[in-house]
């Protein structure tokens, strides 16, 4: 047997369970799928920023209206919100 593991901690997959408090906001971009990577070329369709077909929590809400790819084939960017002060209050006196 091996040692145990507490399953508290871990995620399904393995890696372990750290959750952010911060607020992020995911956008999916430009599709990249490769239409042409069958005979080896490269191609795509050109769509801009992926647009669900469906209401969310549905099967439609992964496939893109525009060009009808799974959401996983478009570019994701994670905007971080940061609730941070980012204006300089310190002083320095010489």
């Amino acid at each position: 047997m091996g040692p145990q593991q507490d399953r508290s901690s871990s995620m399904a997959n393995g890696t372990a369970a750290a959750r952010s408090k911060e607020a992020k906001v995911v956008h999916y971009r430009e599709c990249q799928r490769n239409y042409a990577a069958s005979i080896g070329g490269h191609a795509v369709d050109g769509c801009r920023e992926f647009m669900a077909s469906g209401a969310v929590g549905t099967a439609a809400a992964l496939a893109c209206a525009a060009c009808g790819c799974h959401r996983s084939f478009h570019r994701r960017e994670v905007e971080a919100g940061d609730d941070r002060d980012c204006s300089s209050t310190s002083t320095t006196s010489g």
